[in-house]
């Protein structure tokens, strides 16, 4: 398998480093647009996506990342990651890399202090529900034709989506010793380069 970066510029980058590694891949830190050449997919954590979004510009890695994801890069949006690769964020200005077609609200749920742990049903990962840590969450309002809603709340919001080579959560699966969603972005990975060398 191809190495595997993790946007390291701000949040919890180093967790899911972990959480890949303990899956046996080689994860690595990203911070500048030449450590992406190579790269099998890519994660964006969760953070401060305000934070991370100007970082991305003063780093000059918005523009190239845009490129690779719409070329077909797998990319792994976790919290503010999810936020960052929305085509819009409801309620603010935000500038983000626009690739995944989906709305969101950022802090959906309120502040740090309202954050919550739920059991989601998540059928592409199996029969056991998936322990989700919702940190300043944001959540999917608007989903286009081409995204499949992974998972829901028990009141049917949606916060986890798929489109393509995109795989986004509002939570952090990264906090849990659950690998299922980071397995389950390997083999979005491992599919793409089957289909590249066909």
């Amino acid at each position: 398998m191809k190495k595997v970066g993790v946007l390291a510029l701000q949040g919890g980058f180093m967790e899911h480093i972990a959480a890949l590694r303990r899956l046996g891949a080689g994860a690595y830190p990203v911070r500048l647009p030449g450590e992406l050449k190579g790269l099998g997919g890519l994660v964006i954590p969760g953070g401060e996506s305000t934070t991370i979004g100007k970082l991305m510009r003063e780093y000059h890695l918005e523009e190239e990342l845009s490129r690779l994801i719409a070329g077909g890069l797998p990319v792994f949006g976790t919290c503010a990651g999810m936020v960052l690769l929305a085509r819009d964020v409801s309620g603010m200005e935000l500038q983000t890399l626009g690739v995944m077609d989906i709305e969101v609200k950022r802090n959906a749920f309120g502040r740090q202090v309202d954050s919550f742990e739920a059991d989601l049903a998540v059928p592409a990962l199996g029969e056991h529900p998936f322990h989700a840590v919702f940190i300043r969450a944001p959540l999917i309002e608007k989903a286009g034709d081409s995204v499949e809603i992974l998972a829901r709340l028990p009141d049917g919001a949606p916060v986890a989506a798929r489109e393509s080579n995109m795989l986004a959560t509002a939570f952090h699966p990264e906090l849990t010793t659950d690998l299922r969603f980071h397995e389950y972005f390997l083999t979005i990975i491992e599919d793409r380069l089957k289909a590249k060398a066909a």
